[in-house]
């Protein structure tokens, strides 16, 4: 098990620094979703829709009972399928706090799911992924070294890999993310790579092709940060056709997200 020394995001005693919430999410999970989007991540993506995450100083804090009882008062909503799904920024920054949060979820009956880039495993991490996150999505950035700092920033893809690995051997479910730019991420190589590579993972549910949009430019703009993909164009259907079509082949289920 891999075991990364990361900076955490400093909150008060049972708070979550939160950037933003979705009471009716139908993307971030199955069914009807509470999402919480959490402040601060590590990576500084090409493709990122809510850059104003990234800083781990900003967002607001939440009593981590306050959102429980708001995530209670959603319950008739959820249906079988639906619950909580904590995303960010980068949520395993707060994997201490996190941990009392999906306690008190799991005591109400509530599914819990954690939207994460795989970065972090400390032992917070690992309490909270082995005994309270019901589904991991995992965002695969990447199938090679140089892709991967060229879209993050940062170095050593393993990091993801040694997660899903993890979570694997956990025996508990997940769900792979995969963001589609053309003539970057959306080669046949590395399509083949990414499913050779997860094929005989078990808890593996599907795998979600996130079409590249540029809906995030003006928030760049806002931050006077540098939007490097302005001349990259979306996917045309028949280009996300093709990747469905490949990594069919791997994956009980392929979904364009």
């Amino acid at each position: 098990m891999l075991i990364l020394k990361t900076n955490i995001i400093k909150t008060q005693d049972n708070t979550l620094r939160v950037h933003s919430i979705e009471s009716f999410g139908t993307h971030d999970g199955p069914g009807i979703r509470f999402v919480i989007f959490l402040q601060g991540c590590k990576l500084k993506c090409l493709y990122c829709h809510n850059p104003d995450t990234i800083d781990t100083t900003g967002g607001q804090e939440y009593h981590i009972e306050d959102l429980v009882q708001r995530a209670v008062k959603m319950k008739p909503y959820f249906g079988r399928k639906g619950g909580v799904t904590v995303s960010g920024g980068e949520p395993l920054l707060q994997s201490k706090e996190l941990i009392p949060f999906f306690k008190r979820l799991k005591e109400e009956g509530i599914h819990t799911n954690i939207d994460t880039n795989g970065r972090l495993l400390n032992h917070f991490a690992v309490e909270l992924l082995d005994e309270y996150a019901d589904l991991v999505m995992l965002d695969i950035k990447h199938m090679t070294e140089e892709g991967y700092e060229y879209i993050t920033g940062q170095r050593n893809k393993e990091t993801t890999f040694n997660f899903a690995k993890h979570r694997e051997q956990s025996g508990k479910t997940m769900w792979l993310r995969y963001v589609l730019i053309p003539e970057i991420t959306n080669k046949p190589e590395l399509l083949h790579a990414l499913g050779e590579y997860f094929k005989d993972y078990k808890t593996i549910e599907k795998i979600e092709i996130q079409p590249y949009h540029k809906l995030g430019i003006h928030k760049w703009d806002t931050l006077g940060w540098d939007y490097q993909l302005k001349d990259a164009r979306e996917n045309t259907d028949e280009e996300l056709q093709g990747a469905v079509n490949i990594l069919k082949n791997y994956f009980k289920e392929v979904k364009v997200n």
